[in-house]
């Protein structure tokens, strides 16, 4: 299969009159060709600094990526220029933003915003990237199209927003896929939609999906392997089979006792009627103020003494899980 992005140790900060706030503490995922890696963790983990670093969409200052590196199909793009960049963004990898609303233009209609991506990208007359964009709205489920093309975003309800940012994101065929959030403030019944079309254009195009989210249920229903991350480090990573059946570190298996129980057995069963609703103690640590050691430590109850003074590295347990705990590989805790 063959890996098509490959991040390494990379670490970011942010400066402002606070301080210095280490965003990305030795970052280091892949991707491999043709698979869906959800990327997981709650909100301020750094998720999304880590897609925005990836088409270098950091601001300079107040960002800085301090080491690392980020190789997509074999190049460095941390060392490519402007230019280079430029291509890369739109026709090779491209990326679905959190909201749609804020992410369309809202005084451009959707044909004039799809037709830029396609002309710059491709080169194409009017009429062929007419042809195109209708036909790649065809293929997200678009009802009548060749209308949609004339309509403004404000026109458009969210799911069909979301439909519009899939296929011009998709409609320059590009070999990966970013995608933010992207069922962020629709309704369950869209969602499922927007995440099959999704799912069905990766597996029948063979294009590479970095799906981030903090929904362990949509990672369940559409990844192939899982990256956790907590307080910008990446603290396990597996196949998702393997990731729900044997999860490693307690931060993991939080998110994972807290999936609420749809189908709880019966009250008059042993053990029947539904379950507390499972919550992780304490909050995700400040980005001026982190705490030393494993950043987990203060809301862990598992560790020992050593969780608060070593910092875990991401260590394999197996050829294909790995995991960044003390205790969960038997280590200094």
């Amino acid at each position: 299969m063959g890996t098509l992005l490959s991040i390494e140790n990379l670490s970011v900060e942010f400066s402002n009159y606070q301080g210095t706030s280490s965003v990305l503490n030795h970052v280091s995922l892949s991707v491999n060709r043709g698979e869906i890696l959800g990327l997981v963790g709650e909100s301020g983990c750094g998720k999304s600094v880590t897609a925005r670093c990836i088409l270098r969409l950091i601001p300079a200052p107040p960002g800085k990526i301090t080491s690392g590196s980020i190789r997509f199909a074999g190049e460095d793009l941390l060392s490519v220029s402007p230019k280079r960049m430029g291509r890369v963004r739109g026709r090779e990898i491209s990326m679905i933003f959190q909201e749609p609303m804020s992410s369309l233009n809202p005084v451009f209609t959707v044909g004039n915003q799809m037709r830029e991506v396609v002309r710059r990208h491709r080169g194409l007359a009017r009429r062929e990237a007419d042809a195109l964009c209708t036909g790649m709205l065809h293929q997200v489920q678009m009802p009548d199209p060749e209308e949609v093309l004339k309509k403004y975003p404000h026109e458009l309800s969210g799911g069909m927003r979301q439909r519009v940012m899939i296929a011009m994101e998709l409609v320059c065929d590009p070999q990966l896929l970013i995608a933010d959030e992207p069922t962020t403030a629709l309704d369950v019944t869209v969602q499922g939609q927007v995440l099959a079309i999704l799912t069905g254009l990766s597996r029948r195009r063979g294009i590479s999906v970095l799906l981030i989210t903090h929904d362990m249920g949509v990672v369940a229903q559409v990844c192939d392997r899982v990256a956790v991350m907590y307080a910008g480090q990446v603290v396990e990573l597996a196949a998702v089979e393997e990731l729900f059946a044997r999860p490693l570190h307690p931060y993991t298996q939080g998110l994972i006792a807290a999936i609420p129980d749809v189908d709880p057995p019966a009250d008059d069963a042993p053990g029947g009627g539904a379950r507390p609703l499972f919550s992780i103690p304490g909050t995700v640590p400040t980005l001026i103020d982190r705490p030393p050691g494993c950043r987990f430590h203060p809301r862990c109850t598992v560790g020992g003494p050593g969780c608060a003074r070593d910092v875990p590295g991401l260590c394999w347990v197996t050829p294909e899980h790995a995991v960044a705990c003390h205790s969960s590989r038997g280590g200094t805790a």
